[in-house]
């Protein structure tokens, strides 16, 4: 019980560190707010500068400020778009689907290449197919997510024009067949770390004790490596799952705008680039809360997959 309320007090008070920090970092960011929602008119008295003023709270402290935001968040209310003039919680709402869609489908990517990839490899530690995975996971990993993105569109799309060029297709099954080329783009560096650590938790149960206890009944390879040792491996593989889908939302930002998708990743460079500071400071604070939200609901569920971890945890 003290330690679900220590692991609940840490996650509010992080919560609220890294909320304040992205609201004052908006602030500190070259420019004035006042002149982009005011914008190039020249017939601006001080009475509607004022006005402005008042209605976005910027005559007040910057700890006012972030007290109006912070209150108006757990109510709901996200703040007005400078740029769209539209409450922001409306925008995230629309382009999330997207996000959520691409996401999804590259962590399905990851689950069944990299766990399946590591698992082969372990299986075939030492010898071609070992090195050859490691080796083609390695470079992966290397290749940034832009230039994976451009070539891919450049070969598939515009030569091949196998896949849409942008978008993210209209719903369903045309949604998925759109999603392909950038799913495959977000998942390949995270591809490579899933599978070096299925690989890596496996080779560690194969020299246990309980697996050469299998062997000595003759219990059939194939049976040991399911039943005894991907089993025991599951806990830092799910793990490890969980925290590099968790940050692929933030990596959905260079994926979405090589890809022209509308969702919560190209929202945030195009709110940076318009100095939309409502809208970048909730986008900001979604990605935030969503990794905080994955790694706590693994945090959570992991024991029941492992009970030597709820083991730990009760002694502790």
């Amino acid at each position: 019980m003290s330690r679900t309320i220590r692991k609940l007090g840490g996650l509010i008070l992080t919560l609220a560190i890294a909320s304040f920090v992205i609201f004052a970092a908006m602030f500190a960011a070259p420019g004035d707010p006042i002149t982009f929602l005011v914008g190039s008119s020249e017939d601006i008295t001080p009475e509607r500068l004022a006005s402005i003023q008042a209605q976005y709270h910027l005559n007040e402290p910057l700890i006012a400020q972030y007290w109006h935001w912070v209150t108006g968040v757990f109510s709901g209310d996200l703040g007005e778009s400078f740029k769209y003039r539209q409450p922001v919680s409306m925008i995230l709402a629309s382009r999330l689907p997207v996000t959520l869609g691409l996401v999804t489908y590259a962590a399905v990517l990851i689950c069944i290449f990299g766990i399946g990839l590591g698992i082969i490899a372990a299986v075939r530690r030492r010898r071609a197919a070992d090195t050859i995975i490691v080796g083609a996971t390695t470079l992966a990993a290397s290749i940034p997510a832009f230039v994976l993105g451009i070539t891919l569109v450049a070969v598939f799309a515009v030569e091949l024009q196998w896949f849409p060029v942008a978008g993210a297709g209209s719903g369903g099954l045309n949604r998925l067949y759109s999603l392909t080329l950038p799913a495959i783009t977000l998942s390949l560096g995270a591809l490579a770390i899933i599978s070096r650590v299925t690989r890596q938790s496996m080779v560690e149960q194969f020299d246990s004790e309980h697996v050469e206890a299998a062997r000595a009944t003759g219990l059939r390879e194939r049976f040991i490596v399911r039943d005894h040792v991907l089993r025991s491996a599951w806990g830092p593989i799910i793990t490890m799952v969980a925290l590099v889908t968790a940050s692929m939302i933030a990596g959905t930002v260079a994926v979405e705008t090589v890809f022209g998708l509308s969702g919560i990743g190209s929202l945030l460079v195009e709110g940076i680039n318009t100095h939309d500071f409502p809208l970048v400071q909730a986008v900001l604070l979604f990605m935030v809360v969503a990794y905080m939200l994955v790694t706590t609901i693994v945090d959570v569920c992991l024991p029941l997959l492992d009970p030597r971890i709820k083991q730990q945890a009760v002694t502790s």
